[in-house]
């Protein structure tokens, strides 16, 4: 018979209804783990006594937030992906509207929206356009809109865009105020949200692979609704989508779908 840790089963029913963040749609293992780490280095024996701990202390939910969330990111990460996205999506998107409406979500600390903002202001499409970048942590978006990172999260971008994009700041280097206007960042929980519709452009990376086979069935079927017809879905380099067709999607580029 399988064993039910009660404790953490009480834990998630009690999260849901404090937060609407359901971690029953995250795969258990990985997140139990995670949590049992952070609570632990905490001080606190029991899941129980750790969400009595979490509705009255603003700063350990915030970083609840930050540890159940998988905040890794960089510019230009997986850069040949990138590549493909300047080089042969963006133009083929570019010449059926001039306008696009693009969306990062799931965007953490603000480097893939600021990576495809860079983009577009190469191809002199970003004054027309519309970036929504979205996370579930409040935290990482503050940061996202403060715009300064440190030299690790520019490892794999071309020098090009680091003179031209950023100024170097006591060691950090912080973006131009020409990328960060042109970036709206706004909290936002994806399997809980209505999502806007009509993007032409939806980049979600390295965030579906924590999620349970349903609640990526799930978010697929919003992303695609979400997308206007010849949409692009741009998705993480280990987040092949096998059966596209389902959600009315079809292959692009490796990585790339189109909404059919």
């Amino acid at each position: 018979m399988e064993h039910v840790d009660l404790d953490f089963a009480e834990f998630v029913k009690k999260v849901k209804a404090a937060t609407s963040i359901d971690l029953s749609l995250y795969k258990e293992a990985q997140m139990k783990r995670r949590l049992t780490a952070f609570r632990l280095k905490k001080g606190f024996d029991t899941f129980s006594a750790f969400f009595a701990a979490l509705v009255k202390d603003d700063q350990l939910l915030y970083e609840f937030f930050d540890r159940m969330t998988i905040n890794v990111s960089e510019f230009w990460r997986n850069s040949n992906r990138w590549t493909v996205l300047a080089e042969k999506i963006l133009p083929q998107l570019l010449k059926k509207n001039p306008r696009l409406k693009c969306w990062s979500a799931a965007c953490s600390t603000g480097e893939e929206p600021y990576t495809l903002a860079m983009i577009m202001a190469e191809k002199n499409a970003l004054l027309g356009a519309k970036i929504i970048a979205s996370d579930i942590d409040a935290g990482v978006l503050e940061r996202a809109r403060a715009g300064i990172y440190g030299e690790r999260s520019l490892k794999e971008m071309p020098d090009y865009y680091v003179r031209k994009y950023f100024s170097a700041e006591n060691g950090m280097f912080r973006v131009h105020d020409t990328l960060r206007r042109a970036v709206d960042f706004r909290k936002g929980n994806l399997l809980n949200d209505r999502f806007e519709n009509d993007f032409d452009l939806i980049i979600c990376r390295n965030v579906v692979i924590y999620f349970t086979e349903e609640a990526k069935h799930l978010l697929y079927q919003k992303f695609s609704n979400a997308l206007k017809r010849g949409g692009i879905l741009f998705v993480g380099s280990t987040e092949q989508i096998f059966q596209p067709g389902k959600y009315g999607l079809e292959v692009a580029e490796s990585f790339f779908y189109r909404k059919i």
